[in-house]
């Protein structure tokens, strides 16, 4: 607020050229000074170059890196010790230009390009216009580790875009390999669609099918209904009337040999493996993006899918807006297809598909998988709180599990496993936290412990995906760390001390460990190690690192910004209270830039801020966190061109 009052009264520059033209006369001087010799032209730490950034787009584009400094600096944990330092007036030199800088941006949305969909959005996609799932030829028992779908089996993984998810395709086109896939993919669905076993999915396309077969009508209409299904809007009525006329003009053809062609070639179309082709573009260089393509961001958003009739009956009528906004995502939380928001949002953000590598029991690794999936499911849907997520009463847990949840497991019924069946998925059950203190929240799920196996994973993976830091890859002689010798006994904390002693290194680690030692009271596999029903495993399977039951286990620590804990609840605490803005900010900006299907820039920040505010004012829950992104500028608005000297 002070630093807007002084801009107000034209104390401080408020315009981005004021903040590029006070960046070389007041910081880059200061750069070159502490900072060139480590982050300079060549072979620069971390891959930051501050010697490159000059212009003024450069200046913008660095936002990420400024943040960083900027809280480096605010802790006084860059330049690395043994450095030289700059001093407090220094310090504070760059941290109020950066926050000039960051008062000067005014909020615009990105420029308006198509985006093909990802392999889940077209796996999910496919499904809804054909009405069932593409299903690999298999036979097997009911609910087992076998991959169905013939998507996921055929289509190349897609990697994750700038933003760090895979809905960020921009960057990605279709390759050949893809195109022969999409290709394969889309003759199988017709065939199946046109075979015996679908009769009853293409009769709620048509209509009764008589023994003959399709009548020209009957495959007029059906490719009417697939033309408006795969462009995901209503067609022109010039469009269908050619559509149809192709199906009935030549009586004397085969009606298969017709249609087929016609459905590929609306399958194969870049208005349905991509989204936003088809976007009507506004006079206005800056304007809404229609209602249509509102409609496909709120679906992809929440569903990973393509809008339903609901929504694209409200696009046509030009009623998606205002309340209905939030009431349409209200509906959508209640439907089946809000699981992919766990299951694709959560899971690429929390990197939870590493817990399949933990265990080799499926039933366990199953069990293990499923847990951080449903509780985080039952927060995006359930209208829990944002910081639910560090801490919360509710848990869910099946039989592979309940070990872990001592009396509190007493809650779930009795299981009886079905016979015939080697490998079951067994279904987690909701229970409440009394009794088992020492979990709660995603930080302590024995799954998303046993992923992260040792301080070090654990203490990173909260730094990054909770806190929201990034940090740069260790360096390449960082080694190992060194084990007892000459009959010493000391634990592997007091060991790692030493190890770390380095300055470059301890720049990191001094973020990194106090977050991973606190959890050093459970075990590689995510056992609590103080618990009486717990059990070592074999020898051979134990890290000579891992703390044993009866060791001493010191989980004391001090973050950075000065406060202390002592063991894994009071971090908690601390999380949901003193570095609540950390850990809401970094809830934010993940929703939204999975929402945006995009990394996002500078000009994403001021509603980052407001939205960041909003949920911290409010106690915000996960549904006032979609609404809040749903009804911001960068969702509902585009832009066609650069405005002139913009990016």
């Amino acid at each position: 607020m002070r630093i807007l009052l002084l801009i107000l009264l034209g104390v401080l520059p408020a315009s981005a050229d004021d903040a590029a033209t006070a960046f070389h006369r007041d910081v880059r001087p200061l750069l070159s000074k502490y900072c060139f010799a480590c982050h300079g032209r060549e072979d620069p730490d971390g891959n930051l170059s501050f010697e490159l950034i000059e212009t003024r787009e450069e200046i913008e584009a660095a936002w990420e890196s400024w943040e960083a400094a900027t809280e480096h600096l605010t802790h006084q944990t860059m330049p690395p010790e043994g450095e030289a330092q700059p001093t407090a007036n220094e310090r504070d030199v760059i941290i109020s230009w950066y926050s000039r800088l960051r008062a000067g941006i005014t909020p615009r949305p990105a420029l308006y390009r198509p985006r093909r969909l990802s392999v889940e959005e077209y796996r999910n996609t496919l499904r809804t216009v054909f009405g069932f799932e593409l299903e690999v030829a298999i036979i097997e028992a009911e609910q087992t580790l076998t991959e169905r779908s013939m998507v996921r089996k055929l289509m190349p993984v897609d990697p994750p875009g700038p933003s760090g998810f895979r809905n960020d395709t921009y960057s990605n086109p279709i390759s050949l390999v893809a195109w022969d896939q999409y290709s394969l993919l889309t003759d199988r669905a017709i065939q199946e669609l046109l075979s015996d076993r679908r009769v009853a999915v293409l009769e709620r396309f048509v209509g009764p099918i008589s023994d003959s077969g399709l009548t020209r009508v009957q495959a007029a209409d059906l490719l009417t209904e697939f033309a408006e299904r795969t462009i995901r809007r209503t067609p022109a009525a010039q469009r269908i009337a050619q559509l149809r006329q192709r199906i009935m003009k030549d009586p004397e053809t085969e009606v298969l040999a017709v249609l087929v062609p016609e459905l590929k070639a609306l399958l194969m179309s870049p208005q349905f493996l991509y989204r936003g082709t088809l976007q009507v573009r506004p006079q206005e260089t800056r304007g809404a993006v229609d209602q249509f393509e509102l409609a496909e961001r709120l679906s992809y958003f929440l569903w990973a899918d393509m809008p339903d009739a609901e929504l694209l009956d409200l696009a046509a009528r030009g009623e998606l807006k205002g309340a209905r906004i939030s009431q349409q995502i209200d509906r959508m939380l209640k439907l089946p297809g809000a699981r992919s928001l766990s299951q694709v949002f959560a899971s690429e953000w929390l990197t939870l598909g590493e817990i399949e590598h933990v265990s080799r029991n499926p039933p366990v690794m199953l069990a293990l998988k499923s847990q951080p999936h449903d509780f985080m499911h039952y927060l995006f849907t359930a209208n829990r709180p944002l910081l639910e997520l560090i801490d919360s009463q509710t848990a869910f847990i099946n039989v592979h599990t309940r070990r872990m949840y001592g009396k509190d497991a007493q809650q779930l019924p009795k299981y009886v496993k079905q016979k015939g069946i080697e490998i079951e998925a067994v279904p987690n059950g909701r229970i409440t936290l009394n009794e088992t203190k020492e979990r709660g929240g995603i930080l302590t799920m024995p799954g998303v412990l046993a992923m992260n196996r040792g301080p070090i994973l654990r203490g990173t993976w909260i730094l990054e995906r909770i806190l929201g830091d990034e940090l740069p890859e260790p360096p390449p002689d960082v080694g190992q760390v060194q084990p007892n010798r000459n009959g010493a006994k000391l634990t592997f904390r007091e060991r790692f001390e030493q190890h770390r002693s380095q300055p470059a290194c301890a720049v990191c680690h001094d973020r990194i460990d106090p977050l991973g030692f606190a959890f050093q009271e459970f075990g590689s596999g995510g056992q609590f190690l103080r618990s009486s029903s717990y059990r070592p495993p074999k020898k051979n399977r134990t890290s000579p690192n891992a703390p044993k039951p009866g060791d001493q286990i010191d989980t004391s620590g001090q973050l950075p910004t000065g406060e202390k804990f002592s063991n894994v609840a009071e971090l908690k605490r601390i999380l949901v209270t003193s570095q609540r803005d950390r850990v809401t900010r970094n809830i934010v900006k993940r929703t939204m830039s999975y929402a945006l299907c995009r990394k996002l820039s500078i000009y994403d920040q001021p509603i980052v801020d407001d939205i960041t505010e909003q949920m911290m004012k409010t106690d915000g829950t996960w549904r006032d966190l979609f609404v809040a992104i749903a009804e911001s500028v960068p969702f509902r608005e585009a832009i066609w061109s650069s405005p002139e000297g913009q990016p």
